[in-house]
């Protein structure tokens, strides 16, 4: 019979922790007495971090004694005490491999569902002042798990424990941790995952979404960069679009043909000259795939290094460097519609998807719309439209945001209001010009079919706001695809006070090892010993981050490697994909030229 040992809560509090502060609800302790479990808590008990932890499907978290018990012996560790794992219930029995997802416990006065295995997370490592822990407890296979409340009321430590039901698919604890986090997924076990209605909406999702990744018809596995490090490209011309933004074709330096790439990557080029070489920005691709020569479009901006160095100092004949073409942000190759959105440069990786569709004469549906300040600075907006036409199901709708801006002349044939619906375009295939922003109930008239694939690329609220609008119009979140240029948002759980400045060089002296650059950031420095993983240089630069276990399991941080090599100081359960690092437990092996 299984037995509760402890009760033990603790609210939130305020920890510094490698210069920093996290709130955290990891610090608990036993309590004496009855307490009463309620749907979202138990009474004194709180979560610092509400997006990982607590809530209906994590109310109360559970482990075992057995498992203080094997933690003493593996760390040598004798100032283990019941509340140290986070635990709200230590309990003698209910061991990981053998309680299942949706098995349903009485204690005390209330009934618990099993929902999930125990959220991996880095704060346990910081309770224990052991920072491999997130890491160990997934690989031994001693995660621990969540409740939900069925039944609220009072429990005790003594309190007796009862099944009352055995969850639909026998999926324990530890096979469900494994299946998420370790590779070598097992089809049957995945299956049997699916079905199980206990399991929390989260992991159903994720569970979800590997077995689509399984279901894809095996393709071929995927090319490896066109070169490694940085190669030489010529300017072989420049096309000036609009007052801001210009054209720069690209051919190789050398005598070897370049790789075609795929419509809606990107290049990363590093800026020569004194003073400069650390400066590294990505541009998309703006052509069709070509492997004559490569097409990148830039707008200058005001305050922009890069841009204003291409705009005023790369000329034909010049030449620069660039890392192979690179990018998840690539059109699908079904059959299903296309919705290519963007908005001001945001144009060039979705014009390149739309050159690829026009030279196939494809027969999908495709949705073109696009957002510029007025015709003036609408850049490509006849080498579109000659694309469209060659589509036999192409939709077109133009936004001009400019305020009381007048149509000229050459848009007579266009259609020119804001109540056209995609059918209205049929008559004679010309574009929807709308003067004025598109809102959601635009977007919603567009007829874009919920099975569309949607491309996005503009600024970070057009992207949110256009994002939130298809999915209110019926598109899955799995079929809208993003591409950003800029840092990503951060993901820093439960730090109160993440670095808001602008990337800089770290604190102190240089380091005296290989160059890392920050791509995304516009930063490179030297790497020091000082630092453990190349995410806390990445920190000390005020470089935004991703990351959440940070000993190489929830792969939150993976990052494309665009150049060089990495060394793993902790080896991930999982290795990341070809391409790609993992900051959180690797240092720089060479110079690196990190997506970040």
């Amino acid at each position: 019979m299984a037995t509760l040992l402890s009760v033990n809560v603790g609210l939130p509090k305020d920890v510094p922790w490698q210069g920093r502060t996290v709130h955290t609800g990891a610090w608990k302790y036993p309590v004496d007495g009855p307490r009463m479990v309620r749907r979202l808590n138990i009474d004194g008990d709180g979560q610092g971090d509400l997006q990982g932890h607590g809530g209906e499907q994590r109310a109360v978290l559970v482990y075992q004694s057995q498992s203080y018990a094997y933690w003493r012996e593996v760390l040598g560790r004798d100032d283990l005490d019941f509340g140290q794992f986070g635990e709200n219930f230590t309990v003698d029995g209910l061991a990981d491999d053998e309680v299942c997802i949706g098995d349903r416990y009485v204690i005390g006065e209330a009934e618990f569902e099993v929902t999930q295995p125990r959220v991996t997370c880095y704060r346990v490592g910081m309770r224990l002042s052991e920072p491999r822990m997130a890491s160990l407890l997934v690989a031994h296979h001693r995660p621990g798990f969540y409740l939900r409340v069925i039944t609220e009321g009072r429990v005790r430590a003594g309190d007796r424990i009862t099944r009352t039901r055995t969850g639909t698919g026998s999926l324990s604890v530890a096979d469900t941790d494994a299946l998420l986090y370790l590779p070598g997924t097992d089809p049957a076990k995945l299956r049997a995952a699916l079905n199980i209605e206990a399991l929390s909406p989260g992991w159903q999702q994720s569970f979800r979404d590997m077995s689509r990744r399984l279901d894809q018809p095996p393709g071929p596995a995927p090319a490896a960069p066109g070169w490694k490090g940085f190669r030489q490209l010529r300017v072989s011309r420049v096309v000036h679009e609009t007052p801001v933004v210009s054209s720069f074709y690209l051919r190789p330096a050398d005598s070897d043909p370049l790789p075609a790439a795929t419509p809606g990557q990107y290049l990363s080029l590093r800026i020569p000259g004194e003073g400069r070489s650390g400066l590294v920005r990505s541009y998309s691709l703006s052509s069709a795939p070509s492997a004559a020569e490569y097409r990148i479009s830039v707008k200058r901006e005001d305050h922009g290094a890069v841009s204003t160095y291409l705009h005023t100092h790369l000329h034909q004949g010049d030449v620069i460097e660039a890392a192979a073409p690179r990018g998840a942000f690539v059109l699908a190759d079904d059959r299903t519609p296309v919705a290519l959105l963007s908005a001001g440069i945001g144009v060039t990786p979705v014009l390149a998807m739309l050159h690829q569709l026009a030279r196939e004469h494809s027969s999908r549906a495709v949705w073109w719309v696009h957002t510029a300040r007025d015709p003036g600075q609408h850049a490509f907006a006849e080498e579109a439209r000659q694309s469209l036409a060659r589509l036999a199901h192409a939709h077109a709708f133009i936004y001009y945001t400019a305020p009381d801006h007048t149509a000229p002349d050459h848009t007579a044939q266009e259609h020119t209001a804001r109540n056209h619906t995609a059918a209205d375009l049929a008559a004679d295939g010309g574009p929807c010009v709308t003067h004025g922003r598109m809102t959601s109930e635009d977007i919603r008239k567009l007829g874009i079919p919920a099975d569309a694939h949607a491309y996005l690329c503009g600024p970070a609220g057009f992207m949110s706001d256009v994002t939130s609008a298809l999915q209110s119009a019926g598109l899955s979140g799995a079929n809208i695809h993003t591409e950003v240029f800029g840092a990503l948002a951060a993901i820093n759980p439960g730090i109160t006070h993440p670095g808001t400045g602008r990337p800089h060089q770290p604190p102190g002296s240089q380091g005296t090892g290989p160059a890392v650059t920050f791509a995304r950031s516009g930063l490179s420095t030297h790497w020091s010993d000082q630092y453990a993983t190349l995410l806390e240089l990445a920190e000390a630069c005020d470089i935004p981050t991703r990351w959440s276990c940070r000993t190489g399991v929830c792969h939150t941080c993976t990052t494309p490697l665009l150049a060089g090599r990495v060394r793993y100081t902790t080896q991930p359960l999982e290795d990341p994909a070809s391409g790609e690092a993992l900051p959180c437990c690797s240092v720089p092996a060479t110079d690196v030229l990190l997506d970040l």
